[in-house]
């Protein structure tokens, strides 16, 4: 109660908040942070949906490497309990609207908030295959990260699933973490004979019938991926899989705010942003995260929100100073 009157004060001749982040994960939170200590008033809107919910560490994060999930987004929430700026709120946005200076975000149970300026941090949804075993398995068993989870699964027997181009270009990139490999195109492949050719000299198997369905441990075993089973009726023994799904933003706010959307990276829609700023092409609105990063980890994702947060800073400050400057005239 005491942190809620204090938020209170600060903003007693100014309905708005300094910012209103949207997503409570390592890029909303580490943007909160940042702006907590540069004594902005702060709302994070969290919906409780991260992406990484399924997988049993965060890997390669520095001080924090195999901490779970949720774990580590409970330190960074107890981290800004100190900040009276910054209130946490588990809710769902809905819409978005306004201008630079003047937002308006709506959230799910129809309360309206007005921020001065907006972190998007809404992350992006990946989008799996329908055949049975890939949600299942989802962090456990098939992965989309050779950085994040490579190492746990080590000299293992691993399958690389890519029925497009680059296929073998992104078997032989596996490759350094387990030599007994596969590479799956689930169909027929359009490798050439270059792509072949590569795969031969690196003695990497390739399999081009059609996947049926992955066959796992239960969820909540130790172990994940046993076999791959093709529509033929064979099957392959694999301990890991790796595929990049496609991908769609996690929110429809950037959109609704008219911020530009295209191509980045392995996403095929990203939050275009200023590369330094990470303002987006809607002035005042800023993105942090996977919905704006092409190389997405929750390291990078972090890293992201703090450097949105010193520059949004940077622009209440400059409008700050204006507005100062322009009174005293």
């Amino acid at each position: 109660m005491r942190k809620e009157r204090k938020v209170q004060e600060t903003n007693r001749h100014d309905p708005r908040y300094d910012v209103v982040v949207v997503g409570g994960g390592s890029a909303g939170l580490s943007a909160a942070l940042v702006l907590g200590r540069s004594r902005r008033r702060t709302l994070v809107l969290d919906s409780g949906e991260p992406r990484n919910a399924p997988s049993s560490g965060v890997h390669g994060f520095l001080s924090r490497d195999r901490i779970p999930p949720e774990e580590l987004l409970e330190i960074g929430r107890e981290q800004l309990e100190m900040y009276p700026s910054v209130e946490v709120r588990p809710a769902r946005v809905t819409g978005a609207s306004g201008e630079n200076g003047d937002f308006e975000v709506v959230i799910e149970d129809g309360t309206l908030v007005r921020a001065r300026k907006l972190v998007l941090a809404t992350g992006v949804v990946d989008e799996l295959p329908e055949e049975p075993g890939f949600e299942e398995l989802w962090g456990r068993g098939v992965y989309h990260c050779p950085y994040c989870h490579g190492w746990e699964v080590r000299d293992r027997p691993l399958a690389v699933l890519n029925p497009g181009e680059g296929a073998a270009e992104r078997a032989a990139f596996i490759r350094n973490w387990s030599r007994d490999l596969v590479l799956l195109t689930d169909g027929p492949a359009n490798l050439g004979e270059e792509g072949r050719r590569a795969l031969r000299a690196l003695d990497i198997s390739l399999r081009e019938e059609r996947i049926s369905h992955l066959e796992g441990d239960p969820v909540g075993a130790a172990g994940g991926l046993r076999r791959i089973h093709f529509e033929d009726g064979s099957s392959l023994e694999r301990e890991g899989l790796f595929y990049v799904p496609p991908q769609h933003q996690g929110s429809e706010l950037a959109q609704m705010l008219g911020c530009e959307i295209g191509p980045m990276g392995q996403a095929p829609s990203g939050v275009k942003s200023d590369p330094t700023t990470r303002e987006t092409s809607v002035a005042g609105v800023y993105v942090a995260g996977d919905a704006g990063n092409a190389v997405q980890s929750a390291l990078l994702a972090a890293a992201s929100g703090a450097n949105a947060a010193f520059f949004v800073n940077h622009a209440l400050v400059a409008e700050e100073v204006a507005a100062a400057v322009g009174a005293a005239a």
